[in-house]
């Protein structure tokens, strides 16, 4: 810093960052820290493919933001570029049902899209495994995010067409890998018996990171995203606190990071303070909330736009309101109750209601106006 104000201050085309692009977050790191066990666990599992043979079938869990995702991007690019395996990743939270998953792996194996109409599961199912056969190839598919087929009661017939798909097609060679973030999702327990009998992963865990690594790894992003000098010392530990305090979901301490910049640049400031810091975590401390808010559906939407204006009422109250606006259904009702329970974004509790048995008692776990503001 000088002490010319105007040397500290950016002229119009001038920006802060380096390379936004490492702030966002389909960004891959290159390098990726901490992680060095995981990583080793999972090419152990998949070297059977590399041999030609059936992969181990893996189960990688761990709490949101943990490098779950990036460690399949990294260890996905590096099987591609050094050997003949077919590598799909499925998002789960896009792709929610057996045929979606097979649609994304059949565009994976060809190259392009399969007919948007007209084509059933099973000619789907079985021109992916002609294709692996044809080929003399190995198949191996991420689920990332499987707990979104358990929400949707789709993940029994997805693992099991995938984890059968030899029997139906002999030679074809498929390994799954089930990525979760659900810590309170009992994967096997939750399977069908017919799928739990075939299914005997490896379990990856990915453990939060504590805060000094959280400062380590989004001081990597500051030096690649960022001009020298933009981002203190004190201000990094600032945003990797805060991060800490959201679980340690590495996610949010980017999304702060990026906003934290705009911020100042907002100033006209060459450096980022803490006032930036503390301004851009007003909205980053619920980047799950507006994450998970885009991925429902319109009537998912709807419901949880009533309980934040009726919340306190019981779930029959809020029905009522809920069916008035979308004509749905109590079944349906309760299939998003369950849905947006498992999701973390409400609590349904079941309590004694004189005179009328059990009830459910809708609560939301964010920030009523905070819900509303980002629907």
């Amino acid at each position: 810093m000088t002490d010319d104000p105007e040397e500290d201050m950016l002229s119009w085309d001038e920006s802060v960052f380096r390379n936004e692009h490492v702030f966002e977050i389909d960004y891959v790191p290159e390098t990726f820290l901490h992680r060095e066990s995981q990583m080793e666990s999972l090419k152990y599992a998949l070297k059977p493919a590399v041999r030609g043979s059936r992969p181990l079938n893996v189960m990688a869990q761990g709490p949101p933001g943990t490098g779950k995702t990036t460690a399949i991007h990294i260890l996905f690019d590096e099987l591609r570029a050094q050997t003949d395996i077919q590598a799909v990743r499925v998002n789960c939270q896009v792709n929610s049902t057996r045929y979606a998953v097979f649609s994304r792996l059949f565009e994976g194996v060809f190259d392009y899209e399969p007919p948007s109409s007209g084509i059933s599961f099973k000619k789907l199912f079985s021109q992916v495994t002609d294709r692996l056969v044809e080929e003399d190839e190995v198949l191996v598919v991420a689920l990332d995010d499987v707990n979104y087929l358990f929400y949707e009661s789709e993940a029994s017939d997805t693992l099991y067409s995938l984890l059968r798909a030899h029997e139906e097609q002999g030679g074809a060679r498929i390994g799954v890998i089930v990525i979760s973030s659900d810590l309170d999702l009992e994967i096997i327990e939750a399977l069908d018996s017919r799928v739990q009998s075939v299914f005997r992963p490896e379990d990856v865990y990915f453990p939060k990171y504590d805060q000094p690594e959280i400062a380590e790894i989004l001081g990597e992003r500051v030096k690649r995203g960022f001009h020298e000098g933009v981002i203190d010392a004190p201000v990094l530990d600032r945003v990797a606190a805060f991060t800490a305090e959201q679980g340690g979901d590495l996610r949010v301490g980017i999304d702060l990071l990026r906003r934290a910049g705009l911020n100042a640049e907002m100033r006209a400031s060459r450096a980022v303070e803490g006032q930036d810091v503390e301004k851009a975590y007003e909205k980053s401390k619920y980047f799950h909330l507006s994450r998970r808010l885009g991925e429902l559906s319109d009537p998912e939407a709807a419901l949880l736009e009533v309980i934040a204006e009726h919340e306190g009422q019981q779930a029959g109250e809020v029905y009522e309101a809920f069916h008035d606006r979308t004509d749905l259904g109590y079944t349906r009702y309760s299939e998003i109750i369950n849905k947006l329970d498992q999701l973390g974004i409400i609590e349904a509790r079941y309590t004694d209601v004189e005179g009328r048995g059990r009830s459910r008692e809708l609560s939301l776990n964010y920030d009523a106006e905070a819900v509303l503001d980002r629907l």
